[in-house]
């Protein structure tokens, strides 16, 4: 029964120990968004819209998007960098929303896939579509 009791006390402080452990920002590549929401505010329905979203490698190791993925067709991504980003450098995303078929209020998702040592990261946008005036 001691030797349970050691055990299970020796496993409490080696887990305890792990989650105080510290993280080295130092390594890896980092994702870091001037911005990671926009807002066009009204449209008419067909109105089509675009933003640049503008980043910068803040890690120390070179940064590679490999997709950027969409919730929707009405949402393109364009001119998003497919060579590495070196640490410090910066680089943009242009979305572009086609409001063709839409009302009403609309927020959209769009994930950047990259090599990020956080893992993915996402941006968004919203924009309230009104009917056209005739």
């Amino acid at each position: 029964m001691k030797a349970r009791l050691l055990l299970f006390f020796l496993l409490l402080v080696a887990f305890a120990n792990l989650s105080f452990a510290q993280v080295d920002d130092t390594k890896g590549a980092v994702i870091t968004w001037e911005v990671t929401s926009f807002e066009f505010g009204d449209i008419y329905k067909g109105d089509k819209v675009q933003h640049t979203f503008k980043f910068t490698n803040t890690g120390s190791s070179p940064l590679i998007i490999t997709n950027v993925e969409v919730t929707c067709g009405c949402t393109i991504p364009k001119g998003w960098p497919r060579d590495p980003i070196m640490p410090g450098s910066r680089g943009e995303l242009q979305v572009q929303f086609d409001s063709s078929g839409k009302f009403g209020r609309q927020n959209k998702v769009v994930t950047v896939v990259s090599n990020s040592r956080y893992g993915n990261s996402q941006i968004t946008f919203s924009a309230n579509v009104l009917e056209k005036k005739n």
